[in-house]
């Protein structure tokens, strides 16, 4: 429930067929009986309606296994403690699918912008209200991407306890206020998911050795201010055995200034900073501690991947597009119908090279020259690869780095955690998203985007010292 910052182009694959699940396994152990139907293959000819006849009983003997798909989906658990609520006053909740053979926990904090002041808040509940309530919320959810049960989606977190929180806080998961009569609504982001830990305890987290608090978007920026603190809760409570870490998509972004201005009327439209400010103030923003101590009066700078993340004690592996379609909707550059002006083109280039230099000294991280926004639970993250490595790639090598860290061995070689494109253009990297026309829903080709943004092929060679049809050559591989 974005708000769409581009309506000529979208990032994004044809999904892909989905595998059916691995029938489950009968074990004697446990009392459990299978029938079984061997198919007599001989004579068919002469006796279609007996081989039919097979075929139906195999089939209903196997209708349990595909009836096991339910299971893979994600169940909703309104809290139980009602007095955490969404901005309507409803309860908050959760989605879980238990894996009760892992002791891995994977939390993932939903996105979708967020609203500031009574006015575009009455406006998002009456045009996103899944956003602000619990009301009309799905019974189950399935998980796609780093959420996915299947193997070959999500190769190394598959078999995790999934957690998934609907966003309906409109806070950047940082507010902690009840409804107030002045406000008209409550503000508890920052509450809703210290009380889904506290819940997840008694469903089996208190044995757990890994929680990785993962969220896109708005969500991700939830992750930077939320992750000590769900650190420091698991402590208070005495479980101190538990490995807290983030995973931020797509919600490290810029306090720059806007290509132009313009009057701050909602997220969309107000300059970063800007809303921030509003925000913090309408919603009672809470702020990780050591942050706020370091910025004083000014606790808006937290909302900033930047200014945030050295007050982080947990690890976090940050992921984000280097041209983050997000960023540039609230920075007031358009992609659609004309082509980019050389201001905007200049502006649109600057902002990956801003990105790449507040990125340089995080640690673990994933970062392509891809103009998209959010990508862990979009079914193609595995096929994005920044220097050859994939995301999933990446991020089992920082889980090994961070298990080698605690065992004083060496990191593996030949497995990088420190991924960014060198290369300078939005879709300079051949394994981003592919680009449709939204209106036509054709694939755009890279060097046909870069032409509708405006790049100018031969002064581009120029610049560089090469031929425009080597330059041209390049783009198209890729290289």
């Amino acid at each position: 429930a974005r708000v769409s910052p581009d309506e000529t182009f979208r990032g994004g694959r044809n999904p892909q067929p989905r595998r059916p699940p691995p029938p489950p396994t009968y074990r004697a152990d446990r009392g459990d009986t299978t029938e079984s139907f061997p198919l007599d293959f001989t004579a068919v000819e002469e006796n279609m309606d007996n081989f039919m006849t097979q075929v139906k009983n195999l089939a209903q003997s196997l209708y349990p296994c595909s009836a096991q798909r339910l299971d893979h989906d994600m169940k909703l658990n309104l809290l139980e403690n009602t007095s955490v609520t969404c901005n309507d006053g409803s309860p908050a909740g959760y989605y879980l699918k238990e894996s009760r053979g892992s002791r891995r926990w994977l939390i993932f904090l939903e996105g979708g912008w967020y609203c500031f002041n009574k006015e575009n808040c009455d406006n998002r509940y009456d045009t996103m209200r899944t956003l602000m309530s619990s009301s009309n919320w799905p019974q189950t959810k399935t998980g796609t991407g780093i959420l996915s049960p299947l193997p070959e989606e999500n190769p190394h977190w598959w078999n995790a306890n999934m957690v998934y929180i609907p966003y309906c806080s409109s806070d950047v998961w940082s507010g902690a206020t009840a409804k107030t009569e002045q406000s008209g609504y409550a503000f508890m982001g920052s509450l809703i998911i210290q009380e889904v830990v506290k819940e997840l305890l008694n469903k089996g987290l208190d044995s757990a050795k890994v929680l990785l608090l993962a969220g896109s978007s708005a969500g991700g920026t939830g992750v930077l201010l939320n992750v000590d603190h769900v650190a420091e809760l698991l402590e208070g409570q005495g479980h101190t055995g538990i490995q807290v870490r983030g995973l931020s998509d797509s919600g490290w972004f810029l306090d720059n200034k806007q290509y132009h201005s313009t009057d701050c009327l909602d997220a969309v439209s107000c300059a970063p900073t800007e809303t921030i400010k509003r925000g913090i103030k309408y919603w009672g923003g809470v702020v990780p501690e050591r942050c706020r101590q370091t910025h004083e009066g000014q606790e808006w700078n937290c909302f900033f991947g930047y200014r945030v993340f050295p007050s982080i004690k947990s690890p976090v592996f940050v992921v984000q597009w280097l041209f983050d379609e997000a960023q540039l909707t609230v920075d007031n550059i358009q992609l659609t119908g004309q082509p980019v002006q050389e201001s905007q083109w200049r502006y649109i280039q600057n902002l990956g090279i801003e990105l790449r230099n507040t990125l340089k000294d995080v640690p673990a991280m994933f970062a392509p020259a891809c103009l998209s926004h959010e990508v862990i639970t979009r079914n193609y993250w595995t096929d994005i690869q920044v220097k050859g490595t994939s995301l999933p790639r990446a991020l089992y090598c920082w889980d090994r780095s961070l298990n080698d860290n605690r065992n004083n061995k060496a990191p593996p070689k030949g497995c990088p955690v420190h991924l960014i494109d060198s290369c300078p253009w939005p879709h300079c990297n051949p394994t981003c998203p592919t680009i449709r026309n939204q209106f036509t829903g054709q694939e755009i080709d890279g060097v046909q985007f870069l032409k509708h943004m405006g790049f100018d092929v031969q002064k581009m060679a120029q610049q560089q010292g090469m031929d425009p049809s080597k330059l041209l050559g390049m783009l198209s591989s890729g290289s």
